[in-house]
C-alpha cells in the first residue's frame, strides 16, 4: 500500500484560522465563514499550514480527504479575495436596480422580481450586468444560479439573464425551418 502524504493548505499571513473540534473557522480580510470537517478526516495547523490527514485509507475516507482540502482551500481563498459570478441581462427594458442589500430584476414580466442577499453576499448592478460577491463559493454559485433562473436565456432570440462568458446554443425557428425543406 502506498503511503500517502498529508495534504497542507498554506494559509496567508492575514488570516485567522481556528480548530474547534470538527469546526474549521476563518477569518480575512473579506470576511470569515466556517466548514464544518468529517470525522474521518483530521485537520490541524502546523507551521502556518493546515495540515489535512486522512484515519483509513478505504475509499470513502480517500474521497473525503481530497474534498475537505478543496473546501477549506475556497474558504482561505474566499475570505481573502473573495467569490464572484457575473450575470448578463438580454433584452429590450431588461434592468437591475441595487438598493442596499436588496436586488430589483425588471425582465418582461408584469411585476418586478426582488431579491434579498443573504448574509456575506453583496449585490452589483452596472448597464446590463449583475455581479454576485461573497465569501462563500457555494452560495455565490447558488445565489446566481437563482437569479439566473428568474428568465434563463432561450434559443431563439438569445433574450434572457445568462453567467458572463456562457454560450447559448440558438436555434433557427419556423421561417428558417420552412425555405430548408422547401423544394
Amino acid at each position: 500500500m502506498v503511503k500517502i502524504k498529508p495534504l497542507t493548505i498554506k494559509i496567508p499571513e492575514n488570516t485567522k484560522v481556528v480548530i474547534e473540534g470538527n469546526v474549521v473557522k476563518f477569518d480575512g480580510a473579506k470576511g470569515s465563514t466556517s466548514q464544518i470537517v468529517h470525522g474521518l478526516i483530521k485537520v490541524a495547523i502546523n507551521d502556518g499550514e493546515i495540515v489535512i490527514e486522512r484515519t483509513s485509507d478505504d475509499k470513502k475516507t480517500r474521497a473525503l480527504h481530497g474534498l475537505v482540502k478543496a473546501l477549506l482551500t475556497n474558504a482561505v481563498i474566499g475570505v481573502n479575495s473573495g467569490f464572484t459570478k457575473t450575470l448578463e441581462m438580454a433584452g429590450v427594458g431588461y434592468k437591475a436596480v441595487v438598493a442596499g442589500d436588496e436586488l430589483t430584476l425588471s425582465v418582461g414580466f408584469s411585476h418586478p422580481v426582488k431579491f434579498t442577499a443573504p448574509a456575506s453576499i453583496s449585490f452589483a448592478a452596472a448597464e446590463n450586468k449583475i455581479t454576485v460577491t461573497g465569501v462563500d463559493k457555494h452560495l455565490v454559485g447558488q445565489v446566481a444560479h437563482s437569479i439566473r433562473a428568474v428568465r434563463p436565456p432561450e434559443p431563439y432570440k438569445g433574450k434572457g439573464i445568462k453567467y458572463q462568458g456562457e454560450r447559448i446554443r440558438r436555434k433557427a425557428g419556423k421561417a428558417a425551418a420552412k425555405t430548408v425543406g422547401a423544394k
